[in-house]
């Protein structure tokens, strides 16, 4: 299932749909026309129903045949879940590439992390797949791109042990850890920098884990404005998904809903040289292999 929160013109309210080819199904259609119990109005919700309840909307919409809906052309696409009830939690320096290349932009001497690396955003960073991304101007001068696969927590657990991390994925999307290096500089920390108003696009679907198979078997990418920064393979994580889960959840219960962020490949801005950050107009196109692709444009404000 390739899940979507969208609306038309016509309406403000997002609703929670399902993308087959070109078109995009509002799951209240599927369940007329199947005569079935009308589900869950957000993903959220439909996330924290559990097991049972997914598998009725999949079920529903194979019956259905998912062969209406509206050209995906002509919605608006959402953030799949538009506003998470948590932070999200992130991973830095997850792939050596990225963690040696950020250590020579620095000065200093290249040391791998051997434990994982957490930072958070402020739930008001995320915005929809195609969505612009503001430029803060009076906050910062150095905006960078991140093109990471962000796991979505499908069952909550504590103390989860690495052999059963995986089947407390519900499903998996695209995040761009949008960053204001100069604020990350600046305060010594990550958190400011990275949890600007609009700064963590993310979709444009979720992809549930038995669709999306092998999450350490996929293809990670970032263009600017057409010319590839990044060009990465999630095999090349330092910390698999099953490992930061298990860790993550030590003593920390994680819940429906929660994402997680997994870190990014090399070919960052603040990295190049000389370094590179993102203008007004500029436009950031955000791909994992079996999911899609983000399209942002950066845009300027005071």
């Amino acid at each position: 299932m390739r899940y979507v929160t969208f609306s038309t013109a016509d309406e403000s309210k997002p609703r929670l749909g399902v993308v087959s080819g070109d078109r995009v199904v509002a799951l209240t259609a599927i369940a007329d026309a199947v005569g079935a119990e009308p589900p869950p109005a957000a993903l959220l919700d439909l996330i924290g129903r559990g097991p049972a309840e997914w598998r009725r909307v999949a079920d529903m919409a194979a019956r259905a045949g998912v062969r209406d809906g509206l050209p995906a052309r002509d919605v608006r696409w959402h953030a799949p879940i538009p506003r998470p009830t948590k932070n999200i939690f992130c991973v830095g320096r997850n792939y050596a590439a990225h963690a040696e290349e950020g250590a020579r932009a620095r000065g200093v001497a290249v040391k791998l992390p051997k434990v994982p690396m957490y930072f958070t955003k402020a739930p008001t960073s995320v915005i929809g797949p195609y969505d612009d991304v503001p430029w803060h101007q009076s906050a910062t001068q150095q905006v960078d791109w991140e093109a990471e696969l962000a796991v979505v927590i499908g069952a909550a657990g504590c103390n989860i042990p690495r052999e059963a991390a995986l089947d407390h994925v519900f499903g998996y999307t695209i995040a761009n850890d949008v960053t204001a290096r100069d604020l990350q500089d600046l305060h010594g920390q990550f958190f400011k920098g990275k949890s600007l108003d609009g700064s963590c696009p993310m979709g444009p679907v979720v992809v549930t884990a038995d669709e999306f198979g092998d999450p350490h078997a996929k293809h990670v990418a970032l263009r600017l404005n057409g010319v590839v920064k990044q060009q990465g393979h999630t095999r090349d994580m330092i910390f698999p998904i099953d490992v930061l889960i298990e860790s993550l959840s030590q003593a920390l219960t994680l819940e429906p809903g929660d994402i997680i962020a997994t870190g990014t490949p090399e070919g960052c801005g603040f990295a190049r040289t000389p370094p590179e950050f993102m203008q007004d107009g500029d436009v950031m196109e955000t791909e994992v292999q079996g999911i899609g692709t983000m399209r942002n444009r950066i845009v300027a404000r005071p």
